[in-house]
Formats: C-alpha cells, sequence, structure tokens
C-alpha cells in the first residue's frame, strides 16, 4: 500500500494505550486512556520532496478497538479513491481506481500503517512503534513515531492533538512523500456500524492474496 494512494494509501496507527517501562505517558498515551471507538472525517494533501502539491482529498475514518477500522478516502478530483478495513483477521485494501483489491492477514500488517497508532493494543503499538513527545507547537501537543520495521509503508510519522482530539497527522512515506491529515470534526467512543468494519469485494474486481477465516 503507497501512503500516497492512500492516505494514507495511507492508514492509519489506537485501546486505552499501556506505557513502556520508565515512560512517561505522551499525549497518544492519554489520548488513547478509555478510547473504545472513533468516528472523524479527515481532509488531506499530498506532497512530493520539494513541497509541490500532488494530490489532495478527504474522507471518513472509523475504529473500533481493538484491532478494527475502516478508512476511506477520495480524491477531490475523483469519485475513486480507496478503501482500507482492518475486519480482525484480514487488512483489506481496495482501490477503486484500478478495481483492484488485496488482502493479507492483519498481524503481517501491523506496522504498514499509522491507523494501527489508533486501532491496535497497547502491547503492539509499543513493539512496533518508537514513541516520543516531542512538546507544543502550532497550538497541538506533539507526539513523534517511527515504526520499528523497515518494512513499514512509512519511516515516520507526527500527530498533534489540540486537548481531548487528535487534530492533525503528517506523515513522511519512504519514497519522500509527506501526508498531511487533518481531523476536523471526530467523536471519541461513537456508536460503530458493525457492517461497516466488513469488507466484501465487488464483483468483477481483481482480488489478490487470500483472506483468513
Amino acid at each position: 500500500m503507497r501512503t500516497c494512494r492512500l492516505t494514507l494509501g495511507a492508514a492509519v496507527a489506537w485501546l486505552a494505550a499501556g506505557l513502556a517501562v520508565g515512560a512517561a505517558p505522551t499525549a497518544l498515551d492519554r489520548y488513547l486512556t478509555g478510547l473504545n471507538s472513533l468516528s472523524a472525517t479527515f481532509t488531506q494533501t499530498v506532497t512530493d520532496a520539494h513541497g509541490t502539491q500532488l494530490g489532495a482529498g478527504s474522507g471518513r475514518l472509523i475504529v473500533q478497538r481493538p484491532g478494527k477500522f475502516r478508512w476511506d478516502y477520495q480524491p477531490g478530483d475523483s469519485a475513486a479513491g480507496q478503501i482500507l478495513v482492518a475486519d480482525g483477521k484480514n487488512l483489506w485494501f481496495y482501490d477503486r481506481e484500478l478495481a483492484q483489491v488485496t488482502v493479507k492477514p492483519v498481524a503481517a500488517a501491523l506496522s504498514s500503517t499509522p491507523i494501527v497508532l489508533l486501532s491496535g493494543s497497547a502491547a503492539q503499538l509499543h513493539d512496533s512503534f518508537e514513541i516520543d513527545g516531542s512538546g507544543t507547537h502550532d497550538g497541538l501537543d506533539w507526539v513523534q513515531v517511527k515504526p520499528r520495521s523497515a518494512e513499514a509503508d512509512f519511516s515516520h510519522a507526527s500527530l498533534g492533538f489540540a486537548g481531548d482530539k487528535l487534530a492533525r497527522m503528517i506523515i513522511d512515506d519512504r519514497l519522500g512523500q509527506t501526508v498531511q491529515l487533518d481531523f476536523p470534526h471526530s467523536e471519541r467512543n461513537a456508536h460503530i456500524d458493525a457492517g461497516l468494519l466488513k469488507f466484501e469485494p465487488p464483483k468483477g474486481v481483481d482480488v489478490i492474496g487470500s483472506a483468513q477465516n
């Protein structure tokens, strides 16, 4: 999954978070405490290494902890876009434009998308990412996240919090592109329609991989 196509391209990385031994709680730890579900809208911009904008769009994120989420993104100039769904067993990525679905065991993709920071367990969070607070600027309380795996789709992410809300996420992918996500509206512990956290490949699309039952 490429960050520039999903986001995320890229999804995405969040239970009552336990803290690493001896570590002070970050804004992310505090945000995750008591978080069972999340419903949020977002806007997205993608820029290259020179700051040139490559694309923009908007979408919706829903999270049901632990382990389930749906990321639905549409670019501003197209009805195509992508959907990323973690149903607890599988991670589905549907590219509407390519009419293609990729599926893999969710355990094999725990560190591939920053959305896991919002849906994963405390153990997964600290096992899969290095997490450090970086102070306050631009009116937000920031946390820096770096995946421990070299196979992750992104190299670094910054999460900005305004009080008890996630306000912004900035993701640097391994292609030198930067994705900025702003969350203008979000609801903690919202009622989530269970059907939105399931995925059935549309008829006629190519499916790559095998789903775990």
